[in-house]
């Protein structure tokens, strides 16, 4: 056989080798090794020299876009930072509402698309950047201790009414002197979270705190578990909640957070990741903190951003498994409860239909934006109020 006869026959079986299925390629390769001598595998290198474009990535097919990787982190910070599998289910109520000029349906389908895992793993390097800090204000109350019962913690939430309620210090890198607080109180069966803001803890502002958040829940108080802080083991708390509401007053155990773990859960997420660490000690930025969260933080969280539920906690020799339920949201909770009135759950859904998230998310940014201009505007005054009396001071000196 020529060498001209091989190259023209190569050049003819090329085309049909490629554009055949593997049965057909097979005996394609058979009968060229039969009719040139070929061995198996030069015959193949030799049918796939011109078709070979370049060496294959070696690792895992990139299945999403750049421009979905770009949405991605995006949403992510419009969500609140939440974690891959509540997006997932938080995607189909957000992108709803999701427009941008480089936003297109096939993006869209992209992200619909996406697992928790996918996320996790374009999100992953991303993440780093963002630090958490911890810190804790709490002071214990023994006075009250002996009246208010340590909760029985084998109990389980089965309808929604058993509130878990913390603080936190909005206190800088000093607990001295008086400053904001942040009040979260939260329900174990459904999530839902109201927050409030007090200047300093004392009995009477935490009281009115309570009062406000317990007038904004869907549902009637059954129960309420506090730390054994002092702004809530007091004579007024107990006397509204224990005495006038008829409400079950319980507290956790000393120095177990893991008793209060529902709220305790929410003070980064709710509070921290709102207002940062830093201080607020001008008791004007009161109203301006209740109206964010009032008005647009609890409203965003609680109607469209999903929780999870932790189902069963096993431990297998050093390990503890844990299974959760499906990321729903506090208003899915609700709505889905059997204990709510068909008339509130109405109502709810009203306000629901009125609420658009992208918009409540930009409004949130923009009070955020006026609520830190206001702040640095007092520091400024503060500042040159104490360099005012400094000068002032230095002179009376000199002038003795």
């Amino acid at each position: 056989m020529t060498l001209l006869f091989k190259t023209q026959y190569l050049e003819a079986i090329k085309a049909r080798y490629y554009n055949s299925t593997k049965k057909g390629k097979s005996q394609i390769l058979d009968e060229l090794c039969k009719v040139t001598g070929y061995s198996r595998k030069h015959a193949i290198r030799v049918l796939a020299e011109g078709h070979m474009t370049g060496k294959k990535n070696s690792g895992r097919t990139i299945a999403y876009s750049q421009e979905a990787r770009y949405h991605l982190k995006r949403l992510w910070h419009l969500m609140g930072r939440i974690c891959s599998k509540k997006m997932v289910a938080a995607f189909p109520m957000w992108l709803e509402y999701y427009q941008r000029a480089d936003f297109t349906p096939l993006i869209k389908e992209e992200l619909l698309s996406m697992s928790s895992s996918s996320i996790d793993r374009y999100l992953s390097s991303y993440k780093k950047q963002f630090v958490r800090m911890r810190r804790s204000g709490t002071r214990r109350s023994k006075k009250f201790n002996n009246i208010i019962p340590i909760k029985n913690f084998d109990h389980l939430a089965s309808r929604p009414g058993y509130i878990q309620a913390d603080t936190v210090a909005h206190c800088g890198t000093s607990l001295s002197g008086i400053f904001m607080w942040s009040m979260t109180i939260t329900d174990e069966f459904t999530g839902w979270t109201e927050n409030r803001v007090t200047y300093g803890k004392g009995a009477n502002n935490s009281l009115e705190a309570i009062v406000s958040a317990f007038s904004s829940l869907p549902f009637k108080p059954i129960s309420f578990n506090s730390d054994n802080g002092s702004e809530f083991i007091n004579k007024e708390l107990h006397n509204y909640i224990a005495r006038d509401s008829k409400i079950d007053f319980t507290r956790s155990r000393p120095y177990r957070k893991n008793d209060n773990a529902h709220v305790e859960q929410k003070n980064f997420t709710h509070v921290r990741e709102l207002f940062g660490y830093e201080r607020f000690d001008f008791k004007e930025l009161e109203l301006s903190m209740n109206n964010i969260y009032k008005n647009y933080f609890n409203i965003l969280h609680n109607f469209f951003i999903p929780q999870q539920k932790l189902i069963s906690k096993v431990r297998v020799g050093s390990r503890y498994i844990k299974k959760y339920d499906t990321p729903k949201t506090p208003y899915q909770r609700v709505m889905e409860s059997k204990d709510i009135a068909k008339e509130k759950k109405l109502e709810l859904k009203s306000k629901f239909d009125s609420f658009n998230p992208l918009l409540l998310k930009k409004e949130l940014n923009q009070k955020m934006i006026e609520f830190k201009r206001e702040h640095q505007s007092f520091k400024k005054k503060k500042r040159l109020l104490a360099e005012y009396y400094e000068k002032r001071s230095t002179k009376q000196s000199k002038a003795a």
